[in-house]
């Protein structure tokens, strides 16, 4: 199984951290975060697909054709585990050598949306000094780190229940 988990959820992991890394060259020089979210979210499902593959690969080649619920959902979320970790680790160095502005660029795209929705000035001003609270905290490496978990962790459980849910495959009994 550990050999799976290093396979699988370092595939997933390049595959995430790639795609941190061209984002955030996109994105956070322009100052145009519209599109990332979807660009962001899009790459973790592509990636957590090893998580399908890797819970299959383990279960007909080193199981003999058979997983339980459980031991599919222990391969899955380790393998989502690895790979979220990639993803945190490459954010980290990212933000810290490459963005360390990102709060200020991500609060003026915020503002310049809030501005252009017609928001009060009294809703622009509330959500500008929640988005400079916020980007005060986020300048400690363990709040952004757990920050950054909470983006890619609720995916890829998501990916590993339903990848054991759908790989789970009892002994035939004869």
């Amino acid at each position: 199984m550990k050999k799976i988990v290093l396979v699988y959820g370092s595939i997933a992991g390049s595959v995430v951290a790639a795609m941190g890394v061209i984002t955030t060259a996109i994105y956070c020089n322009s100052g145009d975060f519209s599109n990332g979210m979807i660009v962001g979210y899009t790459s973790m499902i592509i990636a957590f697909s090893m998580v399908f593959v890797g819970v299959k690969v383990f279960r007909d080649k080193y199981n003999g054709g058979v997983i339980s619920f459980g031991k599919a959902f222990k391969v899955g979320i380790l393998i989502t585990l690895l790979a979220s970790t990639f993803y945190v680790v490459t954010w980290l160095i990212n933000y810290t050598f490459f963005v360390p502005d990102f709060g200020t660029k991500y609060a003026a795209h915020v503002i310049d949306g809030l501005k252009a929705s017609g928001a009060t000035q009294a809703e622009i001003t509330k959500q500008s000094d929640e988005l400079a609270h916020f980007a005060e905290m986020y300048k400690n490496p363990f709040f952004n780190a757990a920050m950054t978990y909470m983006e890619i962790l609720p995916v890829g459980l998501l990916v590993t229940l339903i990848s054991a849910f759908a790989l789970k495959r009892k002994p035939v009994n004869n």
